[in-house]
């Protein structure tokens, strides 16, 4: 799990699943169809049937972000809701996802609020419950400025440690420790990772339990987290007294999923 009580997946989660078999481009090509559009806005507008419909669970377009566009015209919407992107073009919010989607090119990406706060602290607790972000890796300068990720990017395990550990105290230090790194090494199988033994990838992180904390917000997610003072990746110092070293020593790690047939050897 992450510690965000909203979702990040694209408009394509508004819409059923037949609407967008075949790909990007049938899915675009079809809602230029009329009459698909209208059986798209009832579909929609009505119980999702077979499909979990995002925008439902969201409480409707005001609780849809749109965070992410390919289209430079479209970008100045980003961090807008879709409520008030359907407003400012003059559309239902039904046609707005619709236009969007074949405007941009995209399945452009959006953020749903659609969770509940209470529930973090009582999943995290699990025994069987791991951490995970579910974002990629970003710098708040360059093209990653021109979008607006969800905040789990950046602040997702500082979160952890600060938010439910420090503050909440919704399970013990070492626990969430574990959940980050040795319990989900071995669920996915990682080679000699996961633990601080003689012989594994010296991957250290060294912090401050009373100190660190995220900052990224939905409305500024490109914020890093503070209170970590060094971590070094593969034995190599990349970051030293909470400044970054220069130093690129990450490598690709593949798990018993990986096929050698498909490139590169196990590892």
């Amino acid at each position: 799990m992450y510690t965000y009580a909203a979702s990040s997946t694209g408009l394509n989660a508004t819409l059923p699943p037949w609407v967008q078999e075949g790909g990007l481009e049938a899915w675009i090509e079809r809602m230029r169809d009329p009459a698909v559009r209208q059986r798209l806005h009832e579909e929609v507008a009505g119980p999702a049937v077979g499909w979990t419909n995002n925008l439902t669970l969201a409480g409707g377009p005001e609780g849809v972000l749109l965070v992410g566009f390919r289209s430079d015209e479209l970008k100045r919407y980003t961090g807008w809701t879709l409520a008030e992107v359907a407003a400012d073009l003059g559309l239902d919010p039904y046609d707005a996802i619709m236009d969007l989607v074949i405007r941009d090119g995209s399945r452009v990406q959006a953020v749903y609020f659609a969770m509940n706060e209470a529930d973090l602290a009582k999943k995290a607790a699990l025994p069987w419950m791991t951490f995970g972000s579910d974002g990629g890796s970003m710098a708040p300068e360059g093209v990653f400025l021109e979008s607006q990720p969800h905040p789990r990017a950046y602040g997702n395990f500082a979160r952890v440690l600060g938010m439910l550990v420090r503050d909440q105290k919704a399970l013990p230090l070492a626990e969430a420790v574990r959940k980050m790194t040795s319990m989900p090494a071995e669920n996915l199988r990682l080679d000699r990772r996961g633990t601080l033994e003689e012989g594994f990838f010296a991957d250290v992180v060294v912090f401050d339990p009373e100190t660190i904390t995220d900052h990224a917000t939905f409305q500024q997610p490109h914020q890093y987290a503070t209170g970590v003072q060094h971590v070094l990746v593969n034995g190599v110092p990349v970051l030293r007294d909470g400044e970054h070293t220069g130093a690129t020593p990450g490598r690709v790690v593949r798990g018993p999923g990986f096929h050698p047939a498909t490139g590169g050897d196990q590892e």
